[in-house]
């Protein structure tokens, strides 16, 4: 027989599969049962409660069972059980095996007559409970939305737990202020079995990210130049790590602290354009720009609740939960102070590392084909040394070619009709200001050190620039987000510890290479596959020469430049040290490709091989918007089959009728010659016949038929045959 669990060990949550309940469902799965008493002992808070029984001895976590949203949704490996509930008395039935009953209503408002219903139902149960229930509800500061300032000479002044009695809700938010009142009144007749609990959650951030997904996602693609700021921005959003509100949730279920009201937030008051120039700076362009509130209703992405939640301006503090509370905070300082682990956090949670890969080969052996092949498959960017080069020139020119008046016009409009909060509107503008300034003066000093270097080397440019430019692209955001496949460069063991090198003091260098060790790499944009493409000088001067004019015009694939090339090419990789060396001695192995076994000249089974190789993409996939176009095309494709398959049937079918009514006419036609042919043959038999009858026998014959009618015998056939015997010429009847 199963032993009974320790006491609140089993907790039950609503839509485990939900943003906020899998985050948190996979913090209290590994939570230890007690963890937050261990500190707490001296505290004297809790004594009109059930002393709580300390059970960390035996190392219990939390047992998490709950339902689910999609009941489609993959194993959630961190539950216990997950429940497709189909009635309410199965859901009941459920709730009271657990000692500890969390709701959360923060994602879906279907969920808010669940969970009053929830609690009202365990309300009624409370003379059955053999030990104390908890319920936690998980709502919104959204209930909060409207209220005013208790002190008009002291506007910034931050709500806390304590007023939330005068707390006013925003009008979206109505059913959620409701909810919680009916929750914490139930919670008040007998806290000895059943106590109540409401905890008032921050937007939440962190993992694969919820509210804020919208920019992170648009950041991470990288599709439009800046960021938007919905309105002014200068909203204060109260916000909280999804990780450090299951913290918060675990410290009250185990705590069991006498105010029912606790306010889940993170020290921070950042504004909506703090928190978006943030993500922007550290995963998308950096840049963000101002747009109108009313343009934020036309994106199809944010639902009207987010947006509701976007544009909340509220200043709060929780001070009930840091003077009473255990919390072993995770980015207690708010989202911005730890943007890099949210980032990562955001990338792992999502899958959607970068796919980095290095493609290396001679000289019409496909490199180029091949790289943009995956890029297209993977959706990475092309790394190559001219496309960088001339990409970055272009980017210099851009940025040198902006007039400092026009940054000046943008700074007096944000001045107008903005004087509240001015000082940190203005200091924020400044600060924008002087940076895109010194942005300029580097970016002049930058194109015309290339100019000047382009000049001295006959058009070309020198490996220091070519491997400065080659860095900073590896090192840009969408590089960086998606990932790369570096076409060919670097082609040697110098210029690839030169490229993925990581910035370090000269002496430390000199140390590591005195003793023999490897310099440390840039593990942000080195390679992650290592492509080597192989084939014969034979089978690639083949190659070369089958190629038309037209495709050979315009690139080093004319005869002397591609033998100088391949020549080049096998110089440098005939050496000790060569580029793959670089990776091996980082263990990161090359793999190599026969390009020439495949005998594809567009390589598509080298590119299949790769594929099969680095295995399945790391990106949002296709978006609804494709996945229509797709499904679209799809159904033109299979319309257009099934109709050139019926046009195909109808053809087939009148040319089998068209045979057999040929056939059918020639079967009819050789019929009538056949019978015409038996007719003359019929005639052409009859007439030696015919003569032979007139004269032998139709003389006789007629005489003895004329006899015969004249006499009409009884039996006329017998008379004529006697009389036919009796007067046949042949026969003498006198010699008889």
């Amino acid at each position: 027989m199963e032993e009974e669990a320790p006491r609140g060990r089993r907790i039950f949550l609503n839509h485990l599969d939900s943003y906020c309940g899998r985050s948190i469902g996979k913090y209290l799965s590994t939570s230890v049962v007690g963890a937050t008493l261990e500190s707490a002992e001296d505290e004297e808070e809790g004594e009109e409660n059930e002393p709580p029984v300390d059970p960390t001895s035996t190392g219990e976590t939390y047992e998490i069972v709950g339902t689910l949203s999609n009941p489609e949704s993959a194993d959630l490996q961190f539950a216990k059980e997950t429940y497709a509930v189909s009635s309410r008395e199965e859901l009941l039935s459920y709730l009271l095996e657990c000692e500890i009953v969390l709701y959360n209503i923060t994602e879906d408002v279907s969920q808010i007559e669940e969970a009053t219903w929830a609690a009202s139902a365990l309300h009624k149960e409370i003379e059955t409970f053999a030990k104390q229930k908890l319920f936690i509800l998980i709502s919104t500061i959204m209930t909060w939305a409207n209220t005013k300032p208790f002190d008009p000479e002291n506007p910034e002044a931050p709500f806390i737990e304590e007023d939330f009695r005068k707390r006013r809700s925003h009008p979206g938010f109505v059913d959620h202020l409701n909810a919680e009142k009916h929750i914490a009144k139930l919670g008040k007749t007998n806290k000895k079995k059943f106590s109540t609990y409401v905890v008032a959650s921050g937007h939440q951030y962190g993992a694969e990210e919820g509210l804020f997904h919208y920019f992170f996602k648009m950041c991470w693609l990288g599709e439009t130049p800046a960021i938007p700021v919905f309105g002014d921005g200068k909203n204060i959003i109260p916000t909280i790590h999804v990780r450090d509100l299951a913290i918060v949730l675990q410290n009250v279920a185990e705590l069991k602290p006498a105010f029912q009201y606790v306010l889940g937030v993170d020290a921070s008051m950042h504004t909506l354009r703090e928190l978006i120039k943030c993500i922007s700076k550290n995963i998308g362009p950096g840049k963000i720009e101002k747009v109108p509130k009313e343009n934020a209703f036309l994106s199809k992405e944010l639902t009207q609740m987010q947006l509701d939640m976007l544009f909340v301006n509220l200043r709060m503090e929780s001070l009930y939960l840091k003077e009473n509370f255990n919390i072993n905070w995770f980015a207690e300082t708010g989202l911005i102070d730890n943007i890099a682990q949210v980032v990562l956090e955001y990338k792992q949670a999502r899958g959607l590392l970068p796919l980095k890969v290095y493609i290396h080969g001679p000289p019409g052996s496909g490199k180029s084909t091949i790289a943009k092949e995956l890029c297209k498959h993977y959706k990475l960017h092309y790394v190559s040394t001219n496309d960088a080069i001339s990409e970055k020139i272009a980017d210099l020119e851009q940025i040198v070619a902006k007039e400092p008046v026009r940054v000046e016009s943008e700074v007096e409009g944000e001045g107008e009709g903005e004087r509240e909060g001015e000082g940190e509107g203005e200091k924020l503008v400044e600060e924008e200001e002087e940076e895109e300034g010194e942005n300029i003066e580097e970016a002049k000093e930058f194109l015309d050190a290339i100019k000047e270097n382009m000049q001295q080397n006959k058009g070309k440019l020198g490996d220091e620039y070519i491997l400065k430019i080659m860095k900073d692209k590896l090192m840009s955001m969408p590089c960086r987000n998606q990932g790369y496949v570096l076409d060919g460069f670097p082609e040697t063991y110098e210029e690839a510890m030169e490229l993925f090198r990581v910035e370090e003091e000269e002496g430390e260098e000199e140390e590591e290479q005195a003793a023999g060790k490897m310099p440390k790499f840039n593990q942000i944009i080195i390679p992650e596959f290592i492509f080597s493409l192989m084939a014969s000088d034979e089978f690639l001067i083949n190659r070369i020469i089958q190629l038309s004019e037209s495709e050979v015009a315009g690139t080093q694939y004319t005869e002397e430049q591609f033998l100088e090339a391949l020549k080049h090419f096998r110089k440098i990789n005939a050496d000790d040290v060569t580029v793959l060396n670089y990776f091996d001695e980082l263990e990161i192995h090359p793999q190599f490709v026969d390009v020439a076994v495949y005998e594809d000249f567009e390589n598509r089974l080298a590119v299949s091989k790769i594929i099969k190789e680095v295995g399945e993409p790391r990106n949002y996939g296709l978006t609804d918007e494709e996945k229509e176009v797709l499904q679209r095309q799809a159904a033109e494709e299979q319309l257009a089959k099934e109709a050139k398959e019926k046009a195909e049937q109808e053809r087939k079918e009148d040319k089998e009728r068209e045979e057999r009514k040929e056939r059918w006419e020639e079967w009819i036609k050789q019929q009538e010659e056949v019978k015409k042919q038996e007719q003359e043959l019929l005639e052409a038999q009859s007439i030696p016949l015919r003569n032979y009858l007139m004269k032998h026998v139709m003389p006789t014959l007629m005489q003895g038929i004329n006899e015969c009618c004249r006499i009409r015998p009884d039996d006329p056939v017998n008379f004529l045959a006697e009389y036919l015997f009796k007067n046949s010429p042949d026969i003498d009847w006198n010699k008889r």
